[in-house]
């Protein structure tokens, strides 16, 4: 199987959703993922991105129901990287992706092989 997915986000639209539900972070992002994130000048631009790359993920597998913490986006120095959890932990997968942000807008790729 080979596929790609590609989602596109608003940063300001993500920006102003976390404002209005503070909690909202805690379901969509891993504990990782918002440590990650805060220890960065504007934390809501590096969410966008693992954002984008979550729904690039979930739409290159196909997924129709999902949880945001089975999708974690990881950095560990290297390229991000993404580790499949929960329910979709054990799929014989190869994830790769592709991330970008500008102050506006956030982007990301995934292409699944396997």
């Amino acid at each position: 199987m080979g596929a790609v997915g590609l989602d596109l986000l608003e940063v300001e639209r993500l920006e102003r959703a976390l404002a209005r539900r503070p909690k909202l972070a805690e379901r969509l992002f891993t504990e990782a993922e918002r440590d990650y994130a805060a220890a960065r000048p504007r934390p809501v631009m590096h969410l966008a991105a693992r954002f984008c790359a979550k729904e690039a993920v979930a739409k290159a597998l196909e997924l129709r129901a999902w949880s945001w913490q089975d999708i974690e986006v990881l950095r560990d120095g290297g390229a991000p990287r993404v580790r499949l959890r929960g329910a979709l932990a054990g799929r014989d997968v190869r994830v790769r992706i592709s991330l970008t942000h500008t102050r506006g807008l956030a982007g990301a790729v995934a292409v699944i092989d396997g």
